[in-house]
């Protein structure tokens, strides 16, 4: 058995911000699967959602928890990098590199199925009913172009982009709704971006207004992706016109304030992520106040899975590639990459993207030590 230490950061399922780094006994490898060690990952806001929708959707079963007898504690998935440090299976060996959904942790152990050439699927037996895009990883070395120095970019901004994508895909295939602007609330998400920058580039595409906090006004108008911005508290500043809202905040009150002041004008209402997380308990999203004839959530791997039929694997693949490399390029620019070095120092900061106090040009990599 290779000498691989294994230290998990958990989260408590009711309480996100209350967390603790655990280390967990390395067992050996059973028949049909692989260890690999998580070399580095990202953390963003994002992270926070899978947990506030980790019930509904599933995110807490991924990656069980270990020393949880309580079944109180759990663990938020990430995107990261990992190199295979062990394998009893032929065609996935020692060096192999995937990249995928992680556990923040040093190492993981994975049961391959469906191995291809540049692919594997985890098929350990308690993901099967978990969505399938999750599941997936790419052997990265088997791309000629792949290059480790894209590594923080891709880990920070593909999995955000490629949401940014398809919904960009939902919203000019159904002709923008007939809607004269698309509203993106948390406008200075990293998805949020991505989907201004994709809106920005369809000629087809109505006005596109950003809502931020008064924190990341100013951020977001220097980013030259809205065509206006408006804070949470002057949403009676929208222009009074047929509107999409993209929501990715889940903030009961922005909602409320939106339907309100724009009324029937509002098309139709996606809920996307829950950047407000703390704030996701409401049951009633608009407070008693006006509702949108139309609301929807959105779940991109669902999207992805219903559309990869018309598609196709190759098609989608080419086409989301294209994009994510042109969103990349478009918006890394202005991002300012922080490393912090093992679950120590995912847990320095991890206060702040709880709080929203990070500024929104930070993205946190965190790289695990090397213990292989």
């Amino acid at each position: 058995m290779v000498d691989v230490s294994n230290v998990e950061f958990q989260v408590k399922q009711r309480d996100l911000p209350v967390h603790r780094t655990v280390e967990v006994e390395v067992q050996p490898l059973a028949p049909g699967e692989i260890r690999v060690a998580i070399d580095r990952f990202a953390f963003t806001a994002n992270n926070l959602t899978y947990g506030a929708a980790g019930d509904l959707l599933g995110y807490w079963r991924f990656f069980p928890a270990a020393e949880n007898s309580s079944g109180e504690w759990g663990i938020l998935p990430v995107w990261g990098y990992g190199d295979v440090v062990e394998s009893t299976v032929d065609n996935v060996p020692v060096g192999d590199r995937l990249y995928g959904y992680f556990p923040p942790a040093s190492s993981v152990v994975m049961t391959p199925t469906d191995v291809r050439r540049s692919s594997l699927t985890d098929g350990a037996t308690h993901r099967q009913k978990l969505p399938p895009l999750y599941n997936g990883y790419r052997r990265v070395l088997a791309d000629a172009e792949y290059d480790r120095a894209e590594d923080d970019a891709t880990i920070l901004l593909g999995p955000l982009h490629l949401t940014s994508f398809v919904l960009a895909h939902k919203l000019s295939t159904n002709a923008f709704y007939d809607a004269d602007q698309v509203v993106i609330v948390s406008a200075s998400s990293k998805t949020s971006l991505g989907l201004a920058y994709a809106l920005g580039s369809d000629d087809g595409a109505p006005t596109v207004i950003g809502a931020t906090s008064d924190r990341n006004a100013d951020f977001v108008s220097s980013v030259g992706l809205y065509e206006h911005t408006v804070t949470y508290d002057t949403i009676d500043a929208l222009p009074d016109l047929t509107t999409v809202v993209v929501d990715m905040a889940g903030n009961p009150m922005v909602a409320s304030s939106i339907a309100e002041r724009l009324g029937a004008g509002v098309k139709r209402y996606i809920n996307v992520g829950l950047t407000h997380w703390e704030e996701q308990g409401a049951t009633d999203t608009f407070s008693g106040r006006p509702q949108p004839a139309s609301v929807e959530s959105f779940f991109a791997p669902g999207y992805i899975y219903e559309h990869m039929r018309n598609w196709g694997g190759e098609g989608f693949d080419s086409e989301s590639s294209t994009f994510l490399r042109r969103a990349a390029e478009a918006t890394f620019g202005w991002m300012t990459v922080a490393h912090y070095r093992g679950v120590e120092g995912l847990s320095s900061v991890y206060g702040e993207v709880c709080s929203g106090s990070l500024a929104p040009s930070v993205g946190v990599v965190v790289e695990m030590p090397i213990s292989r």
